[in-house]
């Protein structure tokens, strides 16, 4: 499992690099700080069971940031619009 962390690491880089080279740099720094953080997992030789615990955390904290971004901030329309949420409460 942890070479799955270092498998997951190169992706965010790969992810990171394409994300510099098309000006999105907010978006490279993320995927840069989860390159950071698995290949920091990747080497830590943890059990198995402790793994699937964290990689299982990491996925319901990015859905959850996910849903609560695409629900409650993302503008979806015209400029006066800023959210799902915002047009539903209209």
């Amino acid at each position: 499992m942890d070479r799955m962390f270092r498998v997951l690491s190169f992706w965010t880089l790969m992810f990171s690099l394409m994300a510099f080279w098309g000006g999105l740099y907010p978006m490279a720094l993320i995927f840069l700080g989860l390159t950071a953080f698995f290949l920091s997992l990747g080497y830590m030789n943890l059990s198995e069971r402790t793994y699937v615990k964290i990689f299982f955390g990491f996925m319901f904290v990015s859905f959850v940031g996910f849903t609560y971004y695409t629900m409650l901030v993302m503008p979806v329309g015209p400029a006066e619009e800023h959210s799902l949420a915002s047009l539903l409460l209209m």
